[in-house]
């Protein structure tokens, strides 16, 4: 992810500085955050863009509409609906939502359903450079 952090003088220092030399924005990232945290929620996820290709593959985009068209109360339930070993689908699931695709509400017990977060998932993959960036659109509210 190309992206700058710093402080609003750092920032304000920067464009004074482009403003008199135009040619040194060209490799400059283009987007600014106060700080890795504002960053990470800003764009959804760290994720590579290499990374999440791989994690959104036919059988995990398949198990993220299982998530939200039959809504399982447990992991064990997913599994079961899925026809996949819970470990295989422990792993998945743990991936896809430190990539900020879903997350687990709390049931009875310690039951957790897991529940689409992300809306959508725009990979901006720069073919000539480091340029490329991975945003996850949230949802309103978790389903």
């Amino acid at each position: 992810m190309t992206y700058k952090t710093g402080t609003v003088g750092d920032f304000m220092k920067w464009t004074k500085r482009i403003i008199t030399d135009p040619a040194a924005a060209k490799d400059a990232p283009k987007r600014w955050f106060d700080s890795e945290a504002t960053a990470t929620r800003a764009f959804g996820t760290t994720t590579s863009p290499e990374a999440m290709v791989k994690l959104l593959s036919e059988e995990n985009l398949r198990l993220l509409r299982l998530i939200v068209s039959e809504r399982p109360g447990s992991l064990h339930e997913l599994a079961t609906l899925a026809h996949r070993k819970e470990s295989n689908l422990s792993r998945t699931l743990r991936k896809l939502r430190e990539a900020g695709i879903v997350d687990f509400e709390e049931g009875k017990g310690r039951m957790r359903a897991p529940r689409l977060t992300a809306q959508r998932v725009t990979l901006d993959l720069d073919l000539v450079g480091p340029g490329s960036v991975v945003s996850v659109e949230r949802l309103p509210t978790v389903r």
